[in-house]
Order: C-alpha cells, then sequence, then structure tokens
C-alpha cells in the first residue's frame, strides 16, 4: 500500500509542477566486515529512506550482540575481540524493536575484495596485429533485484584507439558480475562498433522501476546479446550480421583512413540486466548524416558520443544519448517503459556556428536539477539543457575536459559549475559559473588549452569548495580567492578518512590536502598489484559509495592478473552519520554517468562541509523487484 502511496504522491506533485517523488532504487544493508588491527571493522548503510531516529544492532555469529546500546551515530564500529570466523549482521531498531535483520557477512582478511572475472581471450585485427585485453570503465546497478549491487565491467583491447587516431581495433566487450565473482552475463558489441573511450557510453539503472536494472547502448550489426544470439528486434531484425563497415583502405584525397567507421547502421539497444537479452533496438538518433557537419570528413568527430540518466518528469528516470559537442551538438531522450522504448525530445544544434549548442559540448557532462522545479537539467559543459530538451543557456565558452557540478559556493542559493576550457583557454581557461543560468562568476585565462580541473573540498579553513586546474596558477577558495601556491593532485576526489572534507584519489593512492601540500593516506599498490585506467588519466575503474556507510569504494584492476578487479573499503571510522550517498539523486546519477569519456569524480548536489544536522533527506520511494525480500 505505501508503494503505491508514493506513486500517487509522485503522479500529483508532477501535475502541479512542484517537487517530485522520485523512484530510487532499493538497496539492503550493504554490511562489511574487514579485519584489522584492532579487531574487526564493520559498516553498514543507512539509507535515505529510513526514519530518522532508525537505530540498529550489531550481532555476531547470529546471537552476540556487540554494541551496548542501540547505535544511533555513525554506521560503524570495530570489534575489539572479532576474529576472521566470525560473521556479522545488523538489525534496525525503531520505538526499540528490532527488525530487518541483514544476511551474515564474513570477514574480509584485507581491506579489498578480489572479483574473479572472465577474461576474453585475445585477437588480430585485419592488419594482422594481435591484440589482448584489460579491464576498463565500470558500473554498478542491481541486476537482479536483492538489493546489492552488481557490477558491469567494460572490456577494451590494447589496440583501443582515441577518435583521432587511424587503426583497427577488437571488439568492445560489456561483463556482468556479481561481487562474488558470478559472472551473469557477455555482451559482444562486435566488429562494427570502434573501441576507445569515446565511442561506447553505457548506462547502467532501472529505467522501468521494476526493481531491475537495465544497461543501454549503442550498437551495431554484428552485436550479439547476453545470451549469444545477435540482435533481432527493432531496425536490426532485417539486417547483415555479417557485414563488416570498418574501412580497409585509406584514401587521403578522400580522407578516408583505416578502422574508422562512418557507414552502415547505428542503433540504439535495451538490455536485460539479469540476463544481458535483448529487449529492443531502434536506431541510433540522429545518424550520422553529413559526416563533415561534425567537424571533419573521416569519422572522428561524428562519433564522438555521451550519455546520462536524467528525471525529466521528476519521478522517473529517463535514458539520455548524446552525439557531438565540437560543432554540431544533439542530444535524445528516451523512455524504456512496460517494455517499449518511446523517444520524449530530441535537440539539434544544427551547423551554423554561434546558434544554439553548436560548439559548446564537454567531453563529459552532469545532470541535476538547477531551477528549482524538481525537473532535472543536463549540464553539458558549456551548455546547458531544460527536462523538456531546450537550450537553457550557452556561455560561449566551447569546450574542455573537465566539468564538476555541486553546490560548491554553499553562501549562493542553488548550484554552480567549475569548468575548464580548451579553444577559449586564453579568454577564460578556468570558470565558476551558476549552474541555473550560465552566469560567469570568476576565472581566469590561461596560456594553452587547458586540459584538467577539479572541484572539491578539501580545506576547512574555507568555507566551500577548494578548485585549481594544470594550467591555473594555484588553489582557489570558492569566491575565487588564492589560497595555495601548491597544488595537489587533478583527478578524483573521495570521502575515505571519515572527516567531512573530500580526500584526492590519484591513480593507486588517495592523499589528504594538508593546507599547503599533501599527506599520504594510502597507496593500494601497498596491498596488491593495482592499476587504473585511462592511461595518463589515471582513473579508476569507478568509485562509488557500493558498500557500508557513507565513505567511498575504489574498483581497480590487477596488473599482474587482468582477469582480476580489486575493490577497495576504508576501515577509518568515523563519527559522522549519513545516508548512503546512493541516494542523493545528483550523486547517485554521477554514478550512471561516471563511465562516459574522459571520467569524471561524483559530486552530493548539497554542501556537507558545515555538518550533517540540516542536510537534505531524499523525496523518493523504492520500487523492490517481485524476487527481493
Amino acid at each position: 500500500m505505501k508503494k503505491y502511496i508514493c506513486l500517487l504522491i509522485a503522479i500529483l506533485s508532477t501535475l502541479t509542477g512542484q517537487s517530485s517523488t522520485r523512484q530510487m532504487e532499493y538497496l539492503d544493508r550493504g554490511v562489511v566486515a574487514v579485519k584489522t588491527e584492532k579487531g574487526v571493522f564493520v559498516s553498514w548503510r543507512l539509507l535515505g529512506n529510513d526514519p530518522k531516529q532508525v537505530a540498529f544492532n550489531i550481532y555476531k555469529n547470529g546471537t552476540e550482540r556487540i554494541n551496548a546500546a542501540p547505535v544511533t551515530g555513525a554506521t560503524n564500529l570495530t570489534d575489539a575481540s572479532g576474529k576472521g570466523s566470525d560473521k556479522y549482521s545488523v538489525r534496525t531498531v525503531i520505538d526499540g524493536k528490532e527488525s530487518d535483520e541483514s544476511s551474515l557477512v564474513s570477514p574480509w582478511e584485507n581491506p579489498y575484495k578480489i572479483i574473479q572475472m572472465n577474461r576474453p581471450a585475445g585477437g588480430t585485427t585485419p592488419d594482422g596485429a594481435n591484440y589482448f585485453y584489460k579491464p576498463n570503465d565500470c558500473s554498478v546497478g542491481d541486476l537482479d533485484g536483492d538489493g546489492q549491487y552488481e557490477i558491469i565491467v567494460k572490456w577494451d583491447p590494447s589496440n583501443a584507439h582515441d577518435n583521432a587516431h587511424t587503426g583497427f581495433t577488437g571488439n568492445v566487450y560489456l561483463d556482468a558480475y556479481k561481487l562474488d565473482g558470478t559472472q551473469l552475463w557477455r555482451i559482444d558489441l562486435g566488429k562494427n562498433i570502434r573501441a576507445g573511450a569515446h565511442y561506447t557510453q553505457f548506462l547502467v539503472y532501472d529505467f522501468d522501476g521494476d526493481g531491475k536494472a537495465e544497461l543501454v547502448c549503442k550498437t551495431a550489426p554484428g552485436t550479439k546479446d547476453g545470451t549469444g544470439q545477435f540482435l533481432s528486434s527493432g531496425s536490426a531484425a532485417n539486417d547483415d550480421d555479417q557485414a563488416d563497415y570498418r574501412n580497409h583502405t585509406t584514401d587521403t584525397i578522400k580522407d578516408i583512413r583505416i578502422g574508422y567507421i562512418i557507414n552502415g547502421p547505428e542503433y540504439l539497444t535495451v538490455f536485460n540486466g539479469q540476463t544481458g537479452k535483448e529487449m529492443a533496438t531502434t536506431n541510433y538518433e540522429p545518424g550520422r548524416g553529413n559526416v563533415s557537419d561534425w567537424g571533419d570528413a573521416h569519422g572522428n568527430r561524428v562519433d564522438r558520443f555521451l550519455a546520462c540518466v536524467a528525471y525529466l518528469d521528476g519521478v522517473h528516470p529517463s535514458i539520455v544519448m548524446c552525439r557531438g559537442y565540437y560543432t554540431r551538438t544533439t542530444l535524445v531522450a528516451w523512455d524504456w517503459r512496460n517494455g517499449k522504448l518511446s523517444k520524449r525530445w530530441m535537440y539539434d544544434s544544427g551547423i551554423k556556428p554561434g546558434v544554439g549548442a553548436y560548439g559548446q559540448g564537454n567531453h563529459n557532462l552532469s545532470v541535476a536539477d538547477v531551477d528549482g522545479d524538481g525537473k532535472d537539467e543536463i549540464i553539458y559543459g558549456a551548455s546547458a539543457f531544460d527536462d523538456n530538451g531546450t537550450l537553457l543557456y550557452r556561455t560561449g565558452l566551447v569546450h574542455g575536459d573537465a566539468m564538476h557540478l555541486s553546490d560548491l559556493d554553499p553562501d549562493r542559493p542553488g548550484l554552480e559549475v567549475w569548468e575548464v576550457h580548451e579553444g577559449m583557454s586564453k579568454v577564460c581557461g578556468y570558470e565558476l559559473h551558476d549552474a541555473r543560468t550560465g552566469k560567469i562568476l570568476w576565472g581566469g585565462p590561461t596560456p594553452d588549452d587547458n586540459g584538467r580541473g577539479l572541484a572539491a573540498d578539501i580545506d576547512p579553513k574555507h568555507r566551500g569548495f577548494e578548485m585549481w586546474s594544470i594550467l591555473g596558477d594555484g588553489v582557489f577558495d570558492c569566491k575565487g580567492n588564492k589560497i595555495s601556491d601548491k597544488k595537489p593532485s587533478i583527478n578524483f576526489r573521495i570521502y575515505w578518512d571519515g572527516d567531512l572534507q573530500d580526500e584526492l584519489l590519484d591513480g593507486t593512492k588517495i592523499d589528504k590536502w594538508n593546507g599547503n601540500g599533501t599527506t599520504r593516506l594510502i597507496s593500494f599498490n601497498d596491498y596488491c598489484n593495482a592499476c587504473s585506467i585511462s592511461g595518463t588519466k589515471a582513473t579508476p575503474c569507478i568509485s562509488a559509495d557500493i558498500l557500508g556507510d557513507w565513505r567511498e569504494e575504489v574498483v581497480l584492476y590487477n596488473g599482474a592478473d587482468p582477469s582480476q578487479l580489486i575493490l577497495f573499503t576504508t576501515t577509518i571510522s568515523t563519527e559522522h552519520r549519513l545516508y548512503t550517498l546512493m541516494h542523493d539523486p545528483v550523486y547517485r546519477l554521477g554514478i550512471a554517468w561516471q563511465n562516459v569519456v574522459y571520467n569524471q569524480p561524483p559530486h552530493l548536489g548539497f554542501y556537507i562541509g558545515d555538518g550533517l544536522d540540516n542536510i537534505p533527506w531524499p523525496d523518493m520511494y523504492i520500487v523492490k523487484s517481485k524476487t527481493s525480500k
């Protein structure tokens, strides 16, 4: 009954234009236990739909309660007498009564978990070059409805290419695994999908509200779903799955280059998250059309894709697939409801410079309700789009490689965007702008393309976020005042050590800002041969609040054995109580788009540096699958 009441409220608030109750995923307690020098560290989730006064009891081996009184503070503790053979569970306590016991978990021997995968075999391209596979971008979603996250892995071949580079690539594979290493399925995107950061943007989310996440991505003739079958529905029903649309020759006069794919059908497919089976396929929109409209004739800029999830009606998540950002810029919103894929809207900038979002895109994007109407907007770099697909603004500063959206300046109403720029770098190589209006709040020029930038709340002495970039001349506070000439790493931020500031995740290490430099907190290579992805960008396969309390996990891969992912979790106690970050809409949608092109870290949609007493709680309803308990 409660579910239907929530749905009714959501419908009514949508009709009245007020803030809406959002569909969010059901999660269990996410209990994790880890052996430490002090005993066994136990951590669990506080949920966004929990009563605020909920308390917890923690049990060892089913019957022994290890907390003297119900835990009303932070959702972690250390059992000083804990052993590796013990098993732990968590029970909720509401009005003095226990209920909802979690499943039993055994302690990890180390602060990481190995996920053994089925590594694809390598191969040989038509030009005789051999290639092999390593894990690349990952995402998470509850594929089977049990309240626990599965991990989705994109396997890239060693000959994956940036769009600017010529050459054949091996096939791209998408695998799904439970955290114990059980493989659910493998999707083979086939030879007509090129491998590289800009090509395959995959979304993992429960789009139809059945309690189980789907996977959506661009496909082509030759794609096989998770059951091993070629695509057979919609536009794919009558194609030639043996066709090879890759360029096999070079023609300098016609600007044709080996390995590019600028002919042949292009599809969008929805896959069942539990089985990998194709559920629906349609034509990818927009198609290539005149390839040179996107910025060149050989196929570099026509195949620059972005993707995100957005609550465009304020209640249900929609699929947004994007093509182009250097010149012509397009976004298409799709809904997956009741087994049908329908187009909600399309934005097309056209090909006239200076008009609309032409040339205003980015190598990444973000999603948030920036105008306060309960519905999401899409921040597309130097431009933004309202929930109905109309252009909200353009800053005119053209594209860049990195941007960050949150309540970066808590003294101002609303959210802000920190962005670095390339083409307009000598005018404004870095800047902070209002996420709703695009108004530039402050910034400065750089001598060249400013390729990296980060915003994170690293310094408790300065209210709000700190911001810096690779060509900027220091670290700035949220008002634009320089606070240090020394700059820390310009990569990912992460919650790790238990205070309310961000730590700095760079490659295989986490550092802490100390006011004028950094202190090393952990090097993951001290434990095993952990490796990051994306070359010099050194990003994790994924970093997200996957388990335990509100601190984030880091997923890397084993450089000595690329068939293994390594999931690291913190064992540092915290005194702060916060619901799982995955129930904050801005953060959760940030996890959905984290794998897109030049990976950026997720941010919360609110500021926590002042403390957690007055933070917003999510207006959400949960839909459980019929198989969940």
